[in-house]
């Protein structure tokens, strides 16, 4: 049926799908994506400042033995910049790993969903959102990230809950080393799976966006229609420049010195310049536009010389305002010195034949 969306989406259909925000998108991407990347950079950070506290630490009890202000303003910043330099890699994740995140999944900016609509507050088009194929999909996505992250939480723990049972028996740094290396051990599993479902929800996303700005038959002929015009208007257009364009050539040819023709089907108009090179197409045409030429040569007391051959090579070789080609220098110098012995004996208008 042609009413069905059955066709592939046009650039333009994806450009306004993008400003209304049908887009392909997943939020948990980035949330997950920042906890997998905690989860790595968070062990260095926690190490950096265990060495930057000890530091401080053992210079403290200088400080005490020879308390001296300058000392202790010293060891203050000295401080301060290990403590910030233990936490720029968590800052830096906090401000890459969400812009890394949105880039992945592509950054469209929806303008169109900063205008007001009422739709958007519209409570019977929440129900229906509520009860649709989406929020049951959100749903079963819910209740799958549930199972998995509980199966994830399990296997990263299982070892630790019989040591913390016989904890009594361990030292206290050994103890919470342990609860830390499992506790950053979850977050990087949960980080990973997190990642994997956020990018299977992606997929989902997209998949279901690619249906939706599907489109019928006639929408991509309209689409075509209106991006590259109608032919009918195409075709007005193209003979309005067209006639613009003879009208320009018709008022240049004044300034011809000859005019060549074949002898009525094929007429090319030549002016020479030396200031400006080679002689030059200032018009041609066949047919009636080379009736029009030879009509305007006569009332403009041009002269027009029959060279059927030279005529036919200039028509197809030259374009208006070109040079002639250096293949026929020869020939048009010809013509042009005979042109130049009749006007020296009088009138050159009307007609005329080379001499072999």
């Amino acid at each position: 049926m042609s009413g069905e969306k059955t066709e592939q989406p046009t650039a333009q259909k994806k450009k306004k799908a993008r400003k209304d925000g049908t887009v392909a998108r997943t939020p948990d991407f980035g949330a997950w994506a920042m906890i997998l990347a905690a989860g790595l950079v968070l062990p260095i950070t926690m190490r950096k400042a265990t060495e930057a506290g000890r530091g401080i630490m053992n210079e403290v009890g200088h400080i005490i033995e020879n308390p001296e202000p300058a000392l202790a303003l010293r060891l203050l910043g000295d401080g301060l910049m290990d403590g910030a330099m233990a936490l720029l890699p968590l800052a830096a994740l906090a401000v890459f790993v969400p812009i890394a995140a949105g880039a992945a999944q592509g950054m469209h900016p929806a303008t169109k969903l900063l205008k007001p609509q009422f739709k958007r507050v519209n409570p019977f088009s929440g129900l229906k959102r509520m009860f649709g194929p989406q929020s049951l999909w959100e749903a079963t996505k819910a209740l799958l990230k549930t199972i998995v992250l509980a199966i994830v939480a399990y296997l990263s723990l299982k070892d630790l809950i019989p040591l913390l049972m016989a904890s009594g028996s361990l030292p206290l740094g050994s103890l919470l080393a342990t609860v830390a290396d499992s506790l950053m051990e979850l977050m990087r599993w949960a980080g990973a799976t997190g990642v994997a479902l956020a990018a299977g929800d992606y997929a989902m996303a997209r998949r279901r966006t690619g249906k939706q700005i599907r489109m019928t038959k006639q929408e991509v002929k309209e689409e075509y229609k209106r991006s590259e015009g109608d032919p009918h208007v195409k075709g007005h257009r193209r003979a309005i420049q067209q006639e613009m364009s003879r009208n320009r050539m018709m008022a240049e040819l004044p300034q011809a010195d000859v005019v060549l023709v074949n002898p009525t089907h094929v007429a090319v108009a030549i002016r020479y310049d030396p200031a400006k090179g080679a002689p030059r197409v200032i018009a041609k045409g066949a047919g009636a536009v080379a009736a029009k030429i030879r009509e305007a040569a006569a009332e403009h007391r041009i002269p027009m010389v029959q060279d059927v051959p030279l005529a036919r090579a200039l028509h197809k070789a030259c374009d208006i305002g070109q040079e002639i080609p250096p293949e026929m220098y020869g020939a048009v110098a010809k013509v042009l010195a005979f042109i130049m012995t009749l006007k020296s004996k009088g009138s050159a208008a009307g007609l005329h034949r080379v001499a072999a």
